[in-house]
C-alpha cells in the first residue's frame, strides 16, 4: 500500500504541489509583501494561527518538536544515484531551482542554519535567505579544531548572529562579532547532542542542519534529527561523494522504515522523513530568536 501510494503521489499534476498562494489569503495587520513567503514566514511563528493549506502539509509539522521543545531538520540534495558530488568535488548545482528555493525556504523559518566546516571550505557559502523573502537565520559552523579562516562568507557581518562552535582549548580566530562556543571532544568529535543543548542555551529552538553529508549523516546516526528533507534530482553522477553515510548492518531486515512524505519540486522529488520516533530528548530551549 505505502509504494501505491507514494507512486500515485508522484505522478499527480504538477498543479497539485503548486506552493503559490495568493497574497490574500496571508491575513497581516501590516502592507502585504510582494513576497508570499515573506508573510507566510511570520505566520509560521505564530503557533496559534493556521496555515495555509497549500504549505501546511510540508512545513506545518516544522513549527513544533514532538520530542522536546526543539525541532531539528536535516537537509540534504542527492542525485538518484545518492551522490551530492562529483568525483571532483563539483556540486552547484544538483538540485534544480525549485529545489534550491526549498532550501532558502528552509532557512526563512528556522533560528540558526548548521553546516561543518568541510563544506564551509569546500563551497563558501553564505546561508543567507536570497531566493524568497523572510528573516535571516543566524549561522553555526562546526569546527573543532579551528581551520575556518576568518574571511569565510558564513563569518560576514550582515547584522545576524554568527556562531563557531569548536573544541574545548582549540586556536581560532573568527572575526569580531562572531560567539565561540566550546565543547568537550568525545571520541574525537563534537557529540550532536552537546551542540544541539549548547544552541538551546543560545535561544535557539528551531534548526536547519544544512550540510555537509558527514554533519547530517551524524547528527542522523545520533539520533538528532526530527525531519530528514532529502531533495532528489533526476541525475546520475556516477561516482563522487555519497549522501548519507551511517554505520553498516548486517541485515537489511535490521534498517527502520521511516515514515515520510513526498512532494514534487518541478524535476526534483522532495522525501519528507519524520525521524521523531528515533530522535533524543535534548532538553526545552530558552525563547526563539
Amino acid at each position: 500500500m505505502a509504494c501505491w501510494h507514494i507512486v500515485a503521489l508522484l505522478t499527480q499534476p504538477h498543479s497539485v504541489f503548486d506552493f503559490g498562494v495568493p497574497i490574500s489569503n496571508f491575513p497581516t495587520s501590516k502592507a502585504v509583501s510582494s513576497d508570499p513567503w515573506e508573510d507566510f514566514s511570520e505566520i509560521f511563528r505564530r503557533e496559534h494561527q493556521l496555515l495555509p493549506q497549500a504549505w501546511a502539509d510540508l512545513f506545518g509539522p516544522l513549527r513544533k518538536g514532538t520530542v522536546d521543545d526543539l525541532m531539528i531538520v536535516g537537509q540534504i540534495g542527492q542525485s538518484l544515484d545518492g551522490r551530492i558530488a562529483t568525483e571532483s568535488g563539483h556540486s552547484k548545482y544538483i538540485n534544480g531551482p525549485a529545489g534550491l528555493v526549498h532550501l532558502h525556504r528552509l532557512r526563512a523559518l528556522v533560528d540558526a542554519v548548521v553546516i561543518g566546516v568541510g563544506t564551509a571550505i569546500a563551497d563558501n557559502p553564505q546561508l543567507t535567505v536570497r531566493r524568497c523573502g523572510g528573516p535571516q537565520p543566524a549561522r553555526v559552523v562546526i569546527d573543532p579544531n579551528g581551520r575556518l579562516g576568518a574571511d569565510a562568507r558564513v563569518f560576514a557581518d550582515t547584522g545576524v548572529r554568527r556562531l563557531l562552535v569548536t573544541a574545548q582549548g582549540a586556536r581560532c580566530t573568527p572575526p569580531c562579532g562572531v560567539e565561540i562556543v566550546a565543547l568537550p571532544m568525545v571520541d574525537g568529535q563534537l557529540a550532536p547532542s552537546a551542540i544541539l543543548t549548547a544552541l538551546a542555551g543560545c535561544g535557539m529552538r528551531r534548526i536547519l542542519i544544512e550540510g555537509g553529508a558527514d554533519t547530517v549523516s551524524r547528527f542522523l546516526a545520533a539520533g538528532c534529527l526530527d525531519r530528514l528533507h532529502v531533495m532528489v534530482a533526476p541525475i546520475i553522477l556516477g561516482t563522487g561523494g555519497p549522501g548519507l553515510i551511517m554505520p553498516p548492518l548486517e541485515r537489511a531486515d535490521q534498517a527502520h522504515r521511516i515514515p515520510m512524505r513526498v512532494h514534487k519540486f518541478e524535476d526534483d522529488v522532495l522525501f519528507d522523513c519524520d525521524l521523531s520516533a528515533q530522535r533524543v530528548a535534548i532538553g526545552v530551549a530558552k525563547k526563539s530568536t
